[in-house]
């Protein structure tokens, strides 16, 4: 097996499909140096075959061998031997997985650097502050990401060098302070490790591969990967390369480019640069930058060369690229190039923009799947409900909507104040990849120094976060800051607007965002995409929730909890009189004042709906939910005491519950024992389609009966529904358009699928209970500790409540598909849990063969988009 790979290696395929292989970074570098002959500065892959065979048995046996090999004709391409006295070449190690993971992993720059060699660079450039510089920061990310020193002991002694010699920027410290620094710095390493600085570039460069290769299961790129349902087998490949240097003197500078606007989609070259100054110095925030536009004064025929590469580059790609860029001594060098990280206000307009462009004319079809979950839920962000506020500081907008919540200054306080149950704005100088954890849980995030393309602003625009970086006027000290004479304390409220830039003390009331006009263009595509093929319904139990769910394209309700109905001030009383009933003259008026209730609601359902199908599930959970909990009432018992009608709830609360409730009586379980109250429910129903109809209405009504197990069950409740039924229709003259099926929501429902299809013209699968009683989870305690450690060791790779567990849950959902169609062909199937909103469920139900998918009304848009790449993504599986 090959591990490595140069840059110019001809492969049988574009390199840029090789990301497999090569890793995202190594793909497009290897992409630009063989195929678009850019200005690359030569180099090497190793592979992520090397990664996975170094994390299941440690280093590869032929990869020093490889490795050598590939430094050896590197040395003579670029005529200098790592580390050598007189003219040495250095080389950056860089992390650079299949898919991007901005700052999880770790890279090291300017390796080669030792003793001797450095004083060789000093004599090479004439500049003695330039070599002893680039040593010094060689010594620090050595130290911290391969030998795993704190930072902050280079940062301290960094800044007493600069204090030593009386100045600001790092770019004014003295040869001879950064000679002594240099000396203190591998005193610390030293001090340690109980070594000396490894001075022997063969044993630097070995260290810098394994600790990338380490880090791909470092905690913060495990936490990304979770966020981002990244699995965890991937591996990163690692990219060694010579360097280039934008530090050397003013003529050099080094930068971030974008083809077009990542956060609005408009046309035009945007990002940051810097003269005189290493990529991490852009990334990392540690300097305000200058916008690229400003790069026409400083570099006039760089910058109009960097142009002429932007169009290449995205008309080669057919897609907005992002790039990274070096200059040194007026030459211009590319870094890396990719498919550029964007807004869903971007993704929006490029994608139906490209379909309209001749230089890379796309279909409608690539556009929707160019289109993710988390563009939607962006440009559904909320806003500023007003505009004239009180701004206490003001820096660039990084990454679109408003949040709002408390100021906590480490990511660590911020998390937990989270699980606290408050909403946190996450206050840095400026993020790094530990802050991850506290960046997940924020509402919003702001920083004090960096750029548009720092790591916050970065980060945040990949998730959707409301960010604002680079806002000078802000001064962090320990647990507060100032700006513009005003203070704030940890736990003070804020508002952040991540799209003007602006900050506000104290808690703005927002808006919902209004979507942009591609919004509903690519959505229709996407209907047009799926359309026979897998419908998007809506989980929905008011008439509200059903005229929202119906606006933002659902085409039914695939769920009505009718339990919901019953909680409301006016309904709880008679749920609980009807509980409390010692007499069947008492049961039976409570249940007819709610089949009234019930009627009215139903009936504003069908309305919204009219014409489309509403599954109404028939009350599910246990009775003892609608009662007072009987450990506070055991308090007040002991306390204060309990009145008469409290006396007489506890009684019946205790006869009520149950050790395990969640497999206890509910669902049809409560028909068995209480048959009137589903009979109740479906009068109810039936009255409210029958007053539809009367005002020429189309109602479609499907009734479902919950937790069937057994084919003799199902049996059972579709005579009470079917005499329910008959009852309520007695008289009325045209027929209504009703079925009745069952949610499957244990495995034994779906063992049995066939004997249930006999009685039932649909089955929904409720894959909440299924997972949870697949796993044996209790969905409502396992998202603490347990999960966290299940998916921190890799013993799950992901939470199976978000994602559909197609091991285990998906199994038994393809089993009760076959099993239900062999028994009657013609069953209608779908899916109403949780799942039915998640993407990547989304694409395993169409490939299961459901027919339509139900989720929440505001995920709705996320169904129809994902239900159309599952249709166009079976599709080019079938053809390849």
């Amino acid at each position: 097996m090959t591990y490595v790979y140069a840059f110019d290696h001809k492969h049988k395929k574009p390199p840029m499909s090789l990301k497999d292989l090569l890793g995202g970074k190594g793909a497009n570098l290897a992409e630009m140096t063989s195929v678009l002959g850019l200005p690359v500065p030569p180099g090497f892959t190793i592979s992520t075959d090397a990664c996975r065979d170094y994390m299941r048995g440690g280093w590869p046996r032929d990869l020093d061998k490889e490795v050598a090999k590939q430094v050896s004709k590197l040395e003579k391409a670029m005529g200098k031997q790592l580390g050598d006295a007189a003219d040495p070449l250095l080389v950056s190690v860089r992390s650079g997985a299949k898919f991007s993971m901005p700052g999880m992993m770790d890279t090291v720059l300017n390796l080669g650097l030792n003793d001797d060699s450095v004083e060789g660079l000093a004599k090479q450039t004439s500049n003695e502050r330039f070599a002893y510089d680039s040593y010094r920061r060689f010594i620090a990310m050595y130290g911290r990401i391969v030998l795993g020193l704190e930072g902050e002991q280079f940062e301290r002694l960094l800044e007493s060098a600069k204090e030593w010699d009386g100045v600001k920027a790092d770019a004014d410290i003295t040869p001879d302070t950064l000679r002594r620094l240099c000396e203190r710095y591998k005193a610390i390493v030293a001090s340690h490790t109980g070594k000396a600085f490894p001075q022997a570039p063969q044993d630097q460069l070995r260290g810098a591969i394994e600790a990338v290769f380490s880090s791909w299961n470092g905690p913060r790129a495990i936490a990304y990967r979770n966020q981002e349902k990244i699995s965890h087998d991937l591996g990163t490949a690692v990219n060694v390369q010579a360097m280039v240097f934008g530090n050397r003197d003013d003529n050099s500078g080094t930068g971030v480019g974008f083809t077009r606007d990542p956060a609005t989609g408009a046309a035009g070259a945007y990002g940051d640069f810097l003269v005189n100054a290493q990529g991490e110095d852009v990334v990392a925030g540690i300097r305000n930058t200058e916008p690229l536009s400003a790069l026409e004064a400083r570099f006039p025929k760089i910058y109009k060369e960097l142009l002429a590469i932007f169009e290449r580059l995205e008309r080669h790609y057919r897609d907005m690229c992002d790039t990274e860029f070096t200059i040194e001594q007026g030459k211009l060098w590319m870094l890396q190039t990719r498919v550029g990280k964007r807004t869903g206000v971007a993704a929006l307009r490029m994608a139906v923009e490209m379909t309209k462009g001749r230089k890379w004319k796309i279909s409608k079809e690539e556009a929707i799947q160019r289109v993710t979950a988390e563009h939607l839920d962006q440009v559904l962000h909320p806003q500023f409900a007003v505009t004239n506020l009180p701004v206490i500081a003001k820096g660039l907008g990084a990454s679109p909507g408003a949040g709002v919540g408390r100021a906590y200054f480490t990511a660590d306080a911020a998390a937990e104040a989270a699980e606290r149950g408050e909403k946190v704005v996450l206050v840095r100088s400026e993020t790094s990849p530990e802050d991850v954890h506290g960046m997940i849980v924020a509402e919003g995030i702001l920083t004090a120094r960096g750029g548009l393309v720092s790591h916050a602003a970065v980060v945040a625009r990949g998730w959707g976060k409301p960010a604002v970086v680079g806002a000078e006027a802000i001064r962090i000290s320990g647990k507060s800051f100032t700006a513009g004479g005003t203070t704030v304390l940890e736990g003070d409220a804020i508002s952040v607007n991540g799209t003007t830039g602006e900050v506000v003390l104290g808690e703005v009331e927002l808006l919902a965002a209004k979507p942009p006009p591609e919004f509903d263009v690519v959505l229709d595509w996407a209907d047009e995409v799926r359309k026979g093929k897998l419908a998007v319904r809506a989980n929905a139990d008011t008439g509200a929730d059903a005229t929202n769910a119906r606006s933002f394209g659902a085409e039914g309700i695939g769920l009505c909890r009718t339990e919901h109905m019953f909680l409301g001030e006016d309904r709880l009383p008679v749920v609980r009189r009807m509980i409390l009933a010692d007499t069947p003259a008492d049961e039976s008026a409570a249940l007819e004042e709610l089949r009234q209730v019930q009627k009215a609601d139903f009936e504003e359902i069908l309305e919204a709906m009219d014409g489309l199908p509403v599954t109404v599930r028939l009350l599910d959970p246990p009775l003892h939910e609608f009662l007072p909990r009987t450990d506070e009432l055991m308090v007040k018992e002991a306390t204060t005491g309990l009145t008469a009608d409290e006396r007489r709830l506890y009684e019946v609360a205790q006869s009520w519950e149950e050790a395990n409730p969640m497999l206890g009586t509910r669902g049809v379980r409560l028909g068995v024992i209480k048959p009137g109250l589903y009979a109740m429910q479906v009068r109810a129903l039936m009255e409210a389609a029958a007053e539809r109809v009367k005002k020429r209405g189309k109602p479609v009504v499907e009734v479902m009966i919950p937790l069937t197990v057994s084919g003799p069950e199902m049996a059972a409740a579709r005579g009470w529904v079917e005499g329910a039924i008959a009852e309520a229709t007695a008289g009325v003259k045209k027929p209504i358009d009703v079925t009745i099926g069952t949610m499957i929501e244990t495995p034994r429902g779906a063992l049995r699928a066939d004997d249930i299809a006999e009685h039932a013209e649909f089955f929904s699968f409720g894959t909440n209970d299924l997972t949870q009683m697949t796993f044996g989870f209790s969905r409502d305690d396992v998202e603490g500790r347990m999960m966290t450690a299940y998916l921190e060791q890799g013993l799950l790779k992901r939470n199976p409540f978000d994602t559909l567990d197609q091991a285990g849950v998906g199994e038994l959902v393809e089993m009760a598909v076959s099993r239900g169609r062999q028994a009657k062909p013609g069953i209608k199937l779908g899916v109403c849990g949780e799942h039915g909103g998640d993407p990547e469920s989304i694409d395993f139900f169409y490939r299961a063969g459901l027919d339509y998918v139900s989720c929440s009304p505001f995920r709705v848009p996320i169904a129809r988009l994902a239900a159309a790449q599952a249709v166009l993504g079976a599709g080019s599986e079938s053809t390849a």
